[in-house]
């Protein structure tokens, strides 16, 4: 993801992302999201909705430990968002913002599938293409 999005999603949700600088012995956010812009949009309402869920149990005598992000990032074409803490509502949340990945494109956000050939990634049909001609000139 480009800088300006990694800094905003870490201003945003400071508690979520408090590892994002640690040094790699601790966390692998140090490496920052990794993945495409395509999917800042998901990662942020998923985060709006942990931190709500968190404020709104803690505030009603429930205890919930604060969710930090320990990895984030783009695998087999999927999204996958690693963490301490939370709890059952929470890890729905991250499955539902995991799949919602799985149908938008990881470049751009609009409508994807699932593509393979070499790495697989989700992709909407133009990044796919480009992508595909990217692969043409190289052979």
């Amino acid at each position: 993801m480009n800088d300006e999005l990694d800094k905003l999603l870490c201003e945003k949700y400071p508690k979520i992302f408090s590892d994002r600088n640690a040094s790699m012995m601790e966390t692998c956010m140090c490496w920052g999201f990794e993945h495409n812009d395509g999917w800042y949009n998901i990662i942020d309402q998923l985060c709006a909705n942990i931190q709500s869920h968190i404020k709104w149990k803690n505030k009603n005598s429930e205890v919930v430990p604060q969710v930090v992000a320990t990895q984030v990032k783009e695998k087999f074409g999927g999204l996958r968002f690693y963490y301490n803490g939370g709890d059952d509502v929470v890890d729905g949340m991250v499955r539902m913002a995991e799949s919602w990945a799985a149908y938008t494109c990881e470049q751009c956000g609009n409508v994807g599938s699932t593509r393979g050939g070499g790495w697989i990634r989700t992709l909407c049909d133009k990044h796919e293409e480009e992508r595909q001609n990217r692969y043409k000139e190289r052979t």
